[in-house]
């Protein structure tokens, strides 16, 4: 998996070592005509004008930042996985490492749920998950396995955050007789007009 935080934080840092290198550039560029009108021991401060072409690049890489985060966040589709059942629990483990992966699990209702967390990331934000809905708060012990369970009786969404709301997931709890069922309307129907189609060719002949 490919930790999000990362990725953003590596673009975030690529885009201040370009916005950092590109203002030493343009301090180190000679001025032409300056002129010292204050007498000796004093200085005068002149405002550096940057090139347009070094501000359009400065804000087109700020913009591209903030649309790749919008898109990373709110638009990317989350991943889900579907709880295998054992011993009458569903189970899913779920890796804390910048998030949740995955960050949404699908259950039936009415069925008890063990959600195993596995932690991989330090940071305090995680360091514990809370289940507002079914009254759970639990820490997250770092690089060990916190088994986490309850019985979702209804069926519906059901949020999961970290201690600060930063990072969320969610559970998908389904019903317990939700099938998809095929209806043989058509088939029938299909058959009927073929009959009806071979009774009028006969009378015909």
């Amino acid at each position: 998996m490919v930790n999000k935080s990362a990725i953003v934080g590596s673009i975030a840092s690529l885009g201040l070592i370009f916005g950092m290198t590109s203002g030493q550039a343009v301090a180190q560029m000679p001025h032409e005509g300056m002129q010292h009108s204050e007498p000796e021991g004093t200085s005068q401060f002149e405002r550096i004008e940057q090139p347009l072409w070094i501000k359009g690049a400065v804000t087109v890489g700020g913009l591209g930042l903030i649309g790749l985060e919008l898109w990373w966040f709110l638009l990317s589709k989350p991943k889900s996985r579907q709880a295998t059942t054992q011993a009458g629990i569903q189970e899913v483990t779920v890796t804390v490492d910048g998030g949740y992966e995955p960050s949404r699990v699908v259950v039936s209702a009415g069925q008890p749920v063990r959600l195993n967390f596995y932690r991989k990331d330090p940071s305090s934000c995680l360091e514990e998950v809370r289940f507002p809905d079914f009254h759970i708060a639990q820490e997250l012990p770092l690089n060990q396995v916190k088994p986490i369970e309850f019985t979702p009786n209804k069926p519906g969404t059901y949020t999961f955050t970290c201690g600060m709301n930063m990072f969320r997931g969610a559970i998908e709890v389904q019903g317990a007789n939700s099938t998809i069922e095929v209806q043989p309307s058509s088939v029938d129907n299909n058959e009927k007009a073929s009959a009806l189609y071979s009774a009028d060719m006969h009378h015909r002949s």
